[in-house]
């Protein structure tokens, strides 16, 4: 059993007064000033003893949680071999966020990102019966990514704990059973951990499979936006926001009609000179599909998220067209591009929901300096495919009631999929199933980011002193303060082993020639969620509890505070 008293005078411990230069958020600057974590290179951290406490502490109720609805835990090599991911296609889908490495023979190998591919062939070689099935597997384990821009401390580095769960059944009522059941722990978990959390549909994107869903704290820091709305409860990742447009009656149009608009290339000239809206215009973004030019078409007010696209593209790569891009098309003229005539001829033509069949709009008329307008949907161009690609904005109607929908910032802490058959398809996974023949297995995948919840509790908890820990992943219960004088640090060092002995986890600062001003604003900044002061009545047999999180105080005798930390 650890220790159940730390003494900060026997502690690797170095608090900071100035939070580093580079850090961009709460929980990067916090977690450093308090001693938790520092790092060791870009997007690479060492968590010091304080932050593997803290880590260590959301691991343990994240397994508690799945050995709960059946998981078994298992750890999985993080180098990897490169042909399970030729297998399945990843291993180029990936791209430069792989870790790539080659051994002293000339094998190809990687840094694990994730690790379904491993899960597929471990049961596959143990697994030959339904008789074996269903099956949960789960693994907490240092996931690699080669981010380009790590930023933000813990919250996107290049190395990160995760809990990644898989399901292995043998059909879609056991998968669907699987992702409930994981559901409801992941619901248990995050509440245990004390976080205020939403839960969004998503894209699955390169993971694949059908129904997904996103665990997400609301925190300034995030980088997922979300939305929501006040009306119903419906949430979904702004990526995953869908919309339904009525179709239109293309022939209620007037003729199609070119107008001179020189000097009119973008959608706010062109507006400004038509005197229309920009919402009447059709912007047409061009973009690159696996290198093939392709167009994008939304209304004129809207931007396309290039994220949204790519999502829903991969696992093809999507990239923006350059100016050499229009070298030796003639029939592609910048800032002049519609898609009557050349939609589905000079390129694939994509677009979002809102250009329906039926709806007018004014674009470019593929000459220079010349637009059209009462260009028709379903009479002038066809939509090769529809694609919901528009950043979400405030105010959008909600898919589901048509409420206007609010946007919110969230960090990712935990994502399911049912992943179906891909990857049991991609590695031939048969079990012999109730009637004798071979039976293909069905997947789910779950993941918690188990160190970005550590950085996602320091966003939504802290206060403007320092970190604030809820009760179940704090370092300690307790951190005891002896101001400094011999009578205080002894009376600090006899509670502290009361309470130890009692089974409280107690961080004691009783370092000398450290002022009582830096020990209290350590004690604050550290966040353990109760402070024990031992200050000026220590003479008389008394101490003060501060609550770290609503600054309550009381002045009480020393062993009636021992009796109610304790619960005697």
């Amino acid at each position: 059993m650890p220790a159940r008293v730390q003494y900060l005078s026997a502690s690797l411990l170095k608090t900071l007064r100035e939070a580093p230069a580079d850090a961009e958020t709460l929980s990067h600057r916090l977690l450093v000033r308090a001693g938790y974590v520092r790092r060791s290179a870009a997007g690479i951290w060492s968590w010091l003893p304080l932050g593997k406490r803290v880590l260590d502490n959301v691991a343990r109720i994240v397994r508690e949680e799945m050995d709960a609805i059946g998981g078994q835990e298992v750890l999985l090599p993080a180098l990897l071999p490169r042909e399970p991911y030729e297998v399945s296609g990843r291993y180029e889908e990936y791209g430069d966020l792989l870790f790539r490495l080659r051994d002293r023979k000339g094998g190809d190998y990687l840094l694990g990102p994730t690790h379904e591919e491993i899960f597929t062939q471990l049961v596959r070689d143990q697994a030959t019966s339904y008789k074996d099935l269903p099956v949960i597997l789960y693994q907490i384990q240092t996931k690699y990514r080669d981010e380009a821009r790590p930023r933000s401390g813990i919250l996107r580095g290049r190395e990160f704990q995760m809990k990644d769960s898989y399901s292995f059944d043998t059909d879609d009522e056991g998968l669907a059973g699987a992702y409930r059941l994981h559901r409801e722990a992941y619901i248990k978990i995050f509440e245990r951990l004390g976080l205020d959390y939403r839960v969004v549909s998503a894209v699955s994107g390169a993971m694949g499979g059908s129904a997904s869903e996103e665990f997400l704290a609301p925190a300034a820091a995030g980088e997922d936006t979300f939305a929501s709305c006040p009306a119903c409860g419906y949430a979904a990742n702004s990526e995953a926001v869908t919309v339904t447009v009525p179709a239109g009656d293309p022939a209620a149009h007037p003729p199609a009609e070119e107008l001179d608009t020189p000097g009119t290339p973008t959608i706010e000239t062109l507006a400004a000179h038509l005197g229309v809206p920009a919402s009447a215009t059709l912007k047409n973004l061009l973009v690159k599909v696996d290198g093939e030019i392709t167009a994008v078409g939304v209304p004129g007010d809207r931007e396309v998220d290039l994220g949204k696209l790519a999502e829903h593209l991969a696992p093809a790569v999507v990239e923006v067209v350059t100016a050499d891009d229009f070298t030796g098309r003639p029939d592609l003229v910048r800032g002049y591009i519609g898609p009557q005539d050349l939609a589905g001829k000079a390129f694939p033509y994509l677009a979002d929901p809102r250009v329906a069949p039926g709806t007018a709009w004014v674009t470019g008329a593929n000459k220079a300096d010349t637009h059209a307008r009462n260009v028709v949907c379903g009479r002038d161009f066809e939509v090769d495919r529809y694609l919901d690609v528009v950043e979400v904005e405030p105010g959008d109607p909600c898919p589901s009631c048509g409420a206007g929908l609010r946007l919110e910032r969230g960090i990712e802490i935990g994502h399911i999929f049912q992943l179906g058959r891909k990857y049991a398809d991609a590695f031939s996974l048969d079990v012999l199933g109730r009637e004798g023949k071979p039976v293909r297995v069905t997947m789910g995948s779950y993941g918690i980011g188990v160190s970005r919840a550590v950085a996602a509790l320091a966003e939504q908890t802290a206060d403007g002193q320092g970190l604030c820990w809820p009760k179940e992943v704090a370092p300690a219960d307790v951190h005891v303060v002896a101001a400094g004088k011999a009578v205080q640090t002894e009376l600090a060092r006899d509670l502290a082993e009361r309470l130890g002995a009692a089974g409280v986890r107690v961080l004691v600062d009783d370092r000398a020639g450290v002022s009582p001003g830096v020990k209290f604003a350590d004690a604050e900044l550290i966040g353990v969620p109760t402070i024990l002061i031992v200050g000026r009545a220590a003479g008389d047999g008394r101490v003060e509890l501060k609550d770290r999180r609503t600054g309550e105080r009381e002045e009480l005798p020393a062993d009636e505070a021992v009796a109610r930390l304790t619960g005697a």
